[in-house]
């Protein structure tokens, strides 16, 4: 159950990284006059990376974690951890897709 906690968190942490900064940098383009779309597709595929590193802890310690459980021979830690990482993966990609989905329909008006 933990793990499932931990997924739902780095999933939405990332996505909401995503979301959250893409539409704040249309905002500002709107406020510089400017069109909304391309600072938000440009802010989306910017951040993406970012988001994943957040949600997972900012640091390399997942991936020293999986490489120590492998070599221990835990197995199920090992899948655990990269089920975490896969969850936020996944948020920072459906963030940055709907921003695409998004902007592409604002370019387009």
């Amino acid at each position: 159950m933990e793990t499932l906690l931990t997924m739902s968190r780095n999933f939405f942490v990332a996505f909401g990284m995503v979301v959250g900064a893409s539409l704040l940098s249309g905002l500002w383009a709107m406020l510089l006059l400017k069109p909304p779309a391309p600072a938000i597709l440009e802010t989306a595929r910017n951040v993406k990376v970012w988001a994943l590193v957040a949600a997972v802890g900012g640091t390399i310690d997942p991936i020293r974690t999986i490489e120590f459980n492998l070599s221990e021979g835990m197995i199920p830690s090992a899948i655990r951890q990269m089920l975490c990482i896969a969850a936020a993966f996944a948020g920072a990609h459906a963030g940055t897709e709907l921003m695409n989905w998004i902007g592409e329909e604002g370019a387009h008006r």
